[in-house]
C-alpha cells in the first residue's frame, strides 16, 4: 500500500496517472523481441575463447589448426581492432577499453577474451576454439583492495607511467590509478570541537547486477560497407560510437537497432560483443550472432567494486555533526574506472556537514572490469556512513530518526562533493520515516526465540542527465507518433510519453512512443543514472510545445486571425474573442494538408539540474542465533520521485531496488578461489534472493518537485539501492547487539561475531 506524501497539489490530467504501458502487452505475451530473439538468413555464430588464468603474459598465439579448418568462417583478435595507446591512469569515463574486449598481449582476468572464431553453430564454434594454441606465462595476481595495495603488489599494468603515481598513494604498491580528494571547510577544526568522535572500518565484496538477459549481439557487414548492429544495450548511440573507436572506422558507417533489454543496470553501458561479431561478419561476408551463456556473463563483464572504507564522525554533545572523514578504495577490476565520484557525492549528501574530506582510490586487481551498478558507488559507502550514524545516535542516546533529522541536508547546503544543494527532500524524507505506523509500533517478540531487530537508514542519488532527443509526428487522425532516442527500461516509454501528452491535453492512448535507431532519431545519451524520464521526459515536453505552437498557427490560418488570438488548452485550440470557435487536436490534425502541410514536433537538448533523490528505509530482521542466518520481517521503503510520473513504475522502481539491496547486504558475493575463477557463476550458486526470502516491499512515495525540471521530475532507478545495506546492519546490531562491518551478513559471518542480548 502506498502512502503518498505531496508538497503541492497538482492539476495534471495526465502526469500522476497509471496508464497501461505501452510496451506490456507484447511483453507479458511474447511478441516482444530481445536481442537473442533476433536472426538473420545465413547466419553464422560466434564463441570467443577466454583466459583460463587470471594473470599472465601471452607468449605466443597459434592459430593455424584453426586457419586451415573447413568449418571455421573467421578469425577475431586484438590485431583485427584499431590500435590505440594502453589504457591509462586515468581513466575517461564512456571511451572503450579495447583490450577488454579482445586481449592484447596480457590477460588480467580469469575470462579474459583472447581469440573469437565464427562457424554455422554455436555448438560447432565452442568445438573448435579448442584448436587454438596458447603459451601463457602465468603472473601473480591479486583479488582484493588490500592485497592490491600492499607495497609488493604485482604491477597490473606494468606501461603506467611511475612518475604519473597519484599523489598521497606513498606506500600502497603500483597499482593506485586515482586518487580523488573532495574537501571542505576545516575537518581539523571540527574534529578539535567534537565531543563524541566515532571512526570505523568496512568491507564489502564484489556483487554483479543480476540482470536476466545475457549479452548479444548481431551484426551484418555488407558489401557497400555498412555496419547494423541488433543488441540489447542501455545505449544504442555508445554502442555505435565505442564500435566506430574500436574497429577505426566512422559512425556514419555503423547503424545499431536497440533491441527490448532484459535489464541492465548499470552493466550492459560498455561493449561487449559487438565490435566481436562486426570484425566476424566482415571476414565471413555473413550475418554473426554471439550471445553470452551465464558463465560468461559472470565471469567477464562488470560487476560493482569491492571495497574497504573508512568513515570517521565526529559530534559535539548535542548531536550536531561538527567534522566527517571517508576514505574508500573501490576495486575497479582489470583496468581504471571505479565508481569514486558517484561514492563522493553520496555518502555525506543526506545529512549538512561544513567540516568534511573524501579520499577515494580506484585500484586495478585481477578481477572483471567494473561497470556501473544502480547509483555506482551509493551503496557501498552508505553501508559504512549509516552504520556510525547509527552508532552515533546510540552512544548519544538520541533517537536515530531524531538524529538525522537534527542533522539533515536542505538547500543551500553545499555537499562534500562541491555541489550546492537546490530544492531537495532529505528533511521531507526523514520525517516520513518518523511518522510512518511501522517506526511507531512495536516490532514484538519471536515466537521460536530468535532475536529481532529494527533499523533505519538513509540513501542517495546524485542523478545524471544528458543529451536527449525526440521527435513528435502528428499523424492525420490525431493520434501522434512518438519517436525517441532512450533504451527503454522500466516502462520509460510511457513515462515519457505522459509528460508529452500532458503538455497538449490529449490521451495517453492516442500516444504510441517508440524507441528509434541511430539513423532516425538524434543522438541520445545511455539510459543509466536514472536519467531518461528526466532529460527525455524534457525533449517530450518540449517537442509538446512545438507541436502546441504549429497547432496554435494551424488554427489561426483557419480561423484567419493572429496567432495571439488562439489559445491551445486540454486538447483544444480556442478563439479569445469568439469562445464557440473551437477546435480540437484531432480537427486540427485532419486539416493539415491545407494548413501546410506534416505538424513535426521535435527537441534535442542537454540539460542540467536533474537533482538528487533521497531515500530511506525501516527494516526488520530476525537473527537465528544458532545458525546465524536473517530473515527480513518487514519492510518500509521511502523515496523521493520530485514528481512521480506513473506512480506504478515509480513503486517498481523502489520494491526492485530495495530487493536487489537486500541481496547485496544479506547474499550476494564473488566466491573466489585461489586460481582467481569465481567458484559461483550460475544463479543458483550466485544467490539472489527470490519471492520466497523477502516481505511484501511496501513503498512510500515523497514529492518534492525537482525546481530544475518542467514537472519537477528526479530520478528514481537508484536512491532506492542504497538504504538497505546499512538499515538492515542497524536492524542487525538491534537484535544481537553487535555491529556489521563486512557484507554480505552470511550466516557464517553472523554467527562468528555474534554476541547475544
Amino acid at each position: 500500500m502506498v502512502r503518498k506524501q505531496t508538497e503541492s497539489d497538482s492539476d495534471y490530467k495526465v502526469v500522476g496517472t497509471r496508464p497501461v504501458r505501452h510496451d506490456g502487452i507484447d511483453k507479458v505475451t511474447g511478441f516482444a523481441l530481445y536481442g537473442a530473439d533476433f536472426s538473420m538468413s545465413g547466419q553464422i555464430y560466434g564463441k570467443v575463447l577466454r583466459s583460463p588464468f587470471p594473470h599472465a603474459r601471452i607468449k605466443s598465439v597459434n592459430l593455424s589448426k584453426l586457419e586451415s579448418h573447413p568449418d571455421v568462417k573467421a578469425i577475431a583478435t586484438f590485431s583485427d581492432f584499431n590500435e590505440e595507446p594502453r589504457p591509462q591512469r586515468k581513466f575517461v569515463q564512456g571511451e572503450p577499453i579495447i583490450e577488454n574486449v579482445l586481449a592484447r598481449d596480457k590477460v588480467l582476468y580469469k575470462g579474459h577474451p583472447i581469440v573469437a572464431i565464427a562457424a554455422e553453430s554455436p555448438h560447432l564454434a565452442e568445438e573448435l576454439l579448442e584448436l587454438i594454441d596458447i603459451e601463457y606465462e602465468p603472473l601473480k595476481a591479486v583479488f582484493s583492495a588490500k592485497d592490491a595495495t600492499a607495497p609488493n603488489a604485482p604491477a597490473l599494468h606494468e606501461h603506467w607511467d611511475i612518475t604519473d603515481t597519484p599523489e598521497g598513494t606513498e606506500g600502497m604498491g603500483p597499482n593506485i590509478a586515482i586518487h580523488e580528494v573532495y574537501s571542505l571547510g576545516n575537518i581539523e577544526a571540527g574534529f578539535d570541537k567534537s565531543s563524541h568522535v566515532i571512526e570505523r572500518e568496512f568491507n564489502t565484496q564484489s556483487v554483479h547486477q543480476g540482470y536476466i538477459e545475457p549479452q548479444n549481439a548481431t551484426a551484418y557487414w555488407s558489401p557497400e560497407g555498412r555496419l547494423t548492429i541488433w543488441c540489447s544495450s542501455q545505449g544504442h548511440f555508445a554502442v555505435r560510437d565505442n564500435t566506430a573507436k574500436i574497429l577505426g572506422i566512422g559512425v556514419s558507417n555503423i547503424k545499431v537497432v536497440p533491441m527490448e533489454i532484459g535489464g541492465g543496470f548499470g552493466g550492459k553501458l560498455p561493449p561487449y560483443l559487438e565490435p566481436i561479431a562486426a570484425v566476424l561478419s566482415r571476414k565471413s561476408g555473413l550475418p554473426v550472432k554471439m550471445q553470452m551463456d551465464r558463465s560468461e556473463v559472470i565471469e567477464a563483464t562488470g560487476p560493482t567494486s569491492g571495497s574497504h572504507v573508512k568513515i570517521k564522525i565526529g559530534t559535539d554533545s548535542n548531536g550536531k555533526i561538527q567534522a566527517a572523514h571517508a576514505q574508500y578504495i573501490f576495486e575497479s577490476g582489470a583496468y581504471p574506472g571505479s565508481p569514486l565520484g558517484g561514492a563522493a557525492a553520496a555518502v555525506f549528501a543526506p545529512y549538512k556537514i561544513m567540516n568534511a574530506r573524501i579520499d577515494g582510490f580506484d585500484v586495478v586487481d585481477n578481477k572483471p572490469k567494473t561497470q556501473a551498478y544502480r547509483a555506482p558507488g551509493a551503496p557501498i559507502v552508505a553501508f559504512a556512513m549509516e552504520s556510525v550514524m547509527d552508532e552515533i545516535a546510540k552512544s548519544l542516546e538520541i533517537d536515530p530518526i531524531d538524529f538525522r533529522i537534527l542533522n539533515a541536508a536542505a538547500e543551500g547546503d553545499r555537499r562534500a562533493d562541491g555541489v550546492m544543494n537546490t530544492r531537495i527532500g532529505a528533511v521531507e524524507t526523514m520525517k516520513a520515516v518518523k511518522d510512518h505506523p511501522h517506526y511507531k509500533q512495536s516490532i514484538g517478540k519471536s515466537a521460536t526465540g530468535k532475536a529481532r531487530g529494527r533499523g533505519v537508514g538513509m540513501g542517495f542519488c546524485r542523478n545524471n542527465t544528458g543529451m536527449a532527443c525526440v521527435v513528435a509526428n502528428v499523424l492525420p487522425d490525431g493520434q501522434v507518433s512518438l519517436v525517441e532516442g532512450s533504451v527503454d527500461i522500466g516502462g520509460s516509454r510511457t513515462a515519457i510519453a505522459q509528460q508529452f501528452a500532458e503538455v497538449l491535453g490529449i490521451p495517453i492512448k492516442n500516444v504510441h512512443p517508440q524507441v528509434g535507431d541511430t539513423d532516425t532519431i538524434g543522438y541520445t545519451s545511455v539510459t543509466g543514472g536514472s536519467g531518461v524520464a528526466f532529460k527525455s521526459g524534457w525533449a517530450a515536453y518540449t517537442a509538446a510545445m512545438d507541436v502546441k505552437a504549429q497547432m496554435i498557427k494551424r488554427a489561426s490560418l483557419i480561423w484567419d486571425c493572429d496567432e495571439e488570438q488562439v489559445n491551445f488548452q486540454d486538447g483544444q485550440a480556442f478563439h479569445k474573442s469568439d469562445p464557440e470557435l473551437k477546435l480540437t487536436f484531432t480537427q486540427l490534425a485532419n486539416h493539415m494538408p491545407e494548413t501546410g502541410g506534416a505538424v513535426v514536433g521535435k527537441a534535442n537538448l542537454n540539460p542540467g539540474g536533474s537533482g538528487g533523490s533521497y531515500s530511506a528505509n525501516i527494516i526488520d530482521v530476525e537473527v537465528d542465533l544458532e545458525t546465524g542466518k536473517i530473515d527480513i520481517l518487514k519492510v518500509t521503503a521511502f523515496q523521493d520521485a520530485g514528481t512521480a510520473i506513473h506512480p506504478d513504475y515509480v513503486e517498481g522502481q523502489i520494491q526492485g531496488g530495495t530487493v536487489q539491496g537486500i541481496g547485496w547486504a544479506l547474499n550476494e558475493e564473488y566466491f573466489m578461489g585461489s586460481d582467481g575463477a569465481i567458484q559461483n557463476t550460475s544463479l543458483l550458486d550466485y544467490r539472489m534472493p527470490t519471492s520466497l526470502d523477502l516481505p511484501m516491499i511496501n513503498p512510500v512515495i515523497i514529492e518534492v518537485p525537482n525546481p530544475g525540471h518542467p514537472f519537477g521530475v528526479r530520478g528514481v532507478g537508484e536512491a532506492n539501492l542504497s538504504a538497505p545495506l546499512g538499515t538492515i546492519a542497524n536492524a542487525v546490531y538491534d537484535a544481537i547487539g553487535v555491529r556489521v562491518s563486512n557484507l554480505p551478513m552470511s550466516p557464517s559471518y553472523v554467527h562468528k561475531i555474534m554476541k547475544p542480548k
